[in-house]
């Protein structure tokens, strides 16, 4: 069982692979991809130890091909002569004998059971008889047993690796596009792994959609529970991006289920060179894990509340805060901060800023601010916020919304009989635990649990140097990750004892909400890290792209490196640009191809003109 309040491991079965363990007791691995050519030994290996070297413990390569997942002897035998015993993995899609292969010749072999022994999707409804879907099943098993035995004999490890982006049509005919359509097409095989009696089995369920993924692995892990399953999971949140967006992405995704003790190895998916991932899933796992062995957070789970599928805990709305309200953004002026001169993204300015006793003189129209209660006067767009234990003076302050700071265990019959007088009250959420994350989960819980209906803001406080922004982002992403997966939040307030500037830490909150889809604020990229499969210029293409539409907000544009999930992960975007073969591209609306194989030189200007024409049909 997940402890809600507490953090601990979630216990798995250990998996071998090659010299280390994954799993059980092992510490959680970090992990990243190749995106050289595989039949290219020499480009293989030296970008292979460029991510040991930065500390990456799984290398994992495409096989596309028989003649790639052969070649993977090559590279085995030049790592392990180079004096590495680092683990190798290889990703097969759409051709199951390359995964026999394979399985001779890496430690391990992901398999997608999208593609596994399904064609590729054409995105058209199927209709399956039960008959013909067992039909489906018995194939299934018939082709993955002797790739079982084959692992077993060759003591090769098994990823089942589900992307939301490539479930097969079987699936797609039965489930739809859902949370148990992504967790039924893994337990497929799962169930013939156990009646097999093959142990030696990681997971991982990944989707571009932070909800989606979460909220499926979680899934994901009930039902395993229920079929007393306990095979270790493998975390990623695919087609992230790049840059802060990125990370900040898959922070909220892989944080959300880190924070809950799930996960025993993670790959951050960055469109960048794959040893830059390796220090931000590092410090993701590092940061979480120091959580073991905090002071117990005595929390009570709301019966209103589910785990699996979660909703917006009910509030009642004040001041824009809470109801149905997106959720808010607070800030507050730092030490390298000038009140007066301070400009704001304008896409990305704060609902409230907090001025302590003081408020601007030169004050922006529309703005409002929060003043600490003892200096304020009443002024427009300004509200008084109370510490916990100026609760009395609540009542007799005269405010259209106050803030009141709150923390698990101050005097709840106070604060409680305060909050049911006073609906204007909008809860600040603060915690100094070493599992701040338990903790204001345990607090939004006894609201829950005693029928108040007070909005509830978090506010995470860092201490990080401006060289630390990086930091303060990865950080920040992963406290909020199941604060806001779980529908518990009604607005982040970020503060930090250091230097950076308040518009880079306003511009991180905004991002985090974009990153839990809670509140759109610029354009989102959906895209891969590229990988062997990659014919095109990926990184300069999506510079290019991203140069074009930044102004775009509320767009979602996909920029995939190939087929395997382009298709499906951009039936999140709104446009998509897919790689087709050698320079050649592409483009979707959605997931229907509205222009195929366009010269790679060309079609950049073709998505864009493509976008122009379609916005203004709508």
């Amino acid at each position: 069982m997940i402890d809600l309040f507490n953090y601990r491991r979630r216990s798995t079965s250990p998996v071998q692979v090659g010299d280390i363990q994954i799993g059980g007791d092992a510490p959680i691995r970090v992990q990243s991809m190749t995106t050289t050519n595989t039949n290219d030994t020499e480009a293989c290996v030296a970008q292979a130890e460029r991510i040991i070297k930065a500390g990456g413990e799984l290398v994992r390569l495409t096989t596309q091909g028989r003649r790639e997942a052969e070649n993977l002897q090559n590279i085995n035998a030049q790592l392990r002569a180079d004096g590495y015993q680092t683990p190798l993995v290889a990703d097969v899609h759409f051709n199951a004998n390359v995964a026999d292969v394979a399985a001779l010749y890496a430690e391990k072999v992901r398999v997608n059971p999208g593609n596994y022994v399904d064609p590729a999707r054409v995105f058209k409804k199927i209709e399956y008889t039960d008959a013909e879907y067992a039909d489906e099943l018995k194939k299934l098993e018939d082709r993955f047993v002797p790739f079982l035995n084959i692992c077993r004999e060759h003591h090769t490890a098994v990823r089942i690796g589900v992307n939301h982006g490539s479930l097969s049509d079987r699936i797609m005919s039965r489930y739809g596009d859902t949370p148990e359509g992504i967790v039924e097409s893994c337990m497929e095989f799962l169930r013939i792994c156990k009646k097999e009696q093959f142990d030696n089995v990681v997971i991982s369920i990944k989707a571009s959609n932070t909800v989606i993924m979460v909220r499926t692995v979680r899934l994901l892990i009930s039902e395993m529970d229920k079929a007393d399953m306990h095979y270790p999971l493998h975390l990623g949140v695919t087609e992230a991006g790049e840059g802060e967006d990125g990370r900040i992405k898959s922070a909220v995704g892989i944080g959300a289920l880190l924070a809950d003790g799930i996960g025993d190895t993670i790959r951050v998916s960055l469109s960048e060179e794959p040893e830059a991932e390796i220090p931000v899933a590092r410090h993701l796992v590092d940061y979480i894990t120091k959580r073991a062995g905090h002071t117990l957070v005595p929390g009570t789970e709301a019966k209103d509340f589910s785990w699996v599928r979660p909703e917006r805990r009910p509030t009642r709305a004040a001041g824009g805060i809470g109801g149905s309200n997106t959720p808010v953004v607070i800030a507050s002026f730092g030490q390298n901060d000038d009140a007066e001169s301070v400009e704001f993204n304008p896409d990305m300015t704060p609902d409230y800023i907090y001025c302590g006793t003081k408020l601007p003189k030169n004050r922006r129209d529309g703005q409002k601010y929060i003043v600490d209660f003892n200096a304020y006067t009443g002024e427009p767009n300004t509200y008084p916020i109370f510490p916990y234990n100026a609760t009395p003076f609540v009542g007799g302050v005269k405010a259209e919304v106050k803030f009141l700071v709150l923390q698990l265990g101050a005097p709840s019959e106070e604060y409680m009989a305060c909050l049911k007088a006073h609906p204007e009250v909008v809860v600040v959420a603060v915690s100094n635990q070493q599992n701040r994350l338990g903790e204001q989960r345990a607090l939004a819980h006894e609201l829950w649990s005693n029928g108040l209906f007070n909005p509830v803001v978090f506010a995470q406080m860092y201490g990080h140097s401006s060289a630390e922004k990086a930091d303060l982002q990865l950080e920040a992403a992963a406290d909020m990750g199941a604060l806001m997966i779980d529908g518990l939040t009604d607005g982040l307030w970020l503060m930090n004892n250091g230097d950076i500037a308040v518009r880079d830490i306003t511009d991180t909150a905004f991002a985090i909400l974009q990153a839990a889809r809670l509140r759109t604020s610029k354009t989102e990229y959906i895209s891969c890290p590229g990988c062997g499969r990659t014919l095109y210029d990926l990184r300069s293409t999506i510079a290019k792209i991203k140069a074009a539409t930044a102004h775009m907000k509320g767009l979602k544009i996909g920029i995939m490196g190939c087929i395997v999930n382009g298709p499906g992960e951009m039936a999140d975007a709104d446009y998509g640009y897919v790689g087709a073969g050698p320079g050649k591209i592409s483009l979707y609306k959605q997931k229907m191809c509205v222009e195929k194989a366009i010269p790679e030189s060309e079609a950049v200007e073709h998505l864009l003109r493509f976008i122009e024409e379609d916005r203004k049909k709508h």
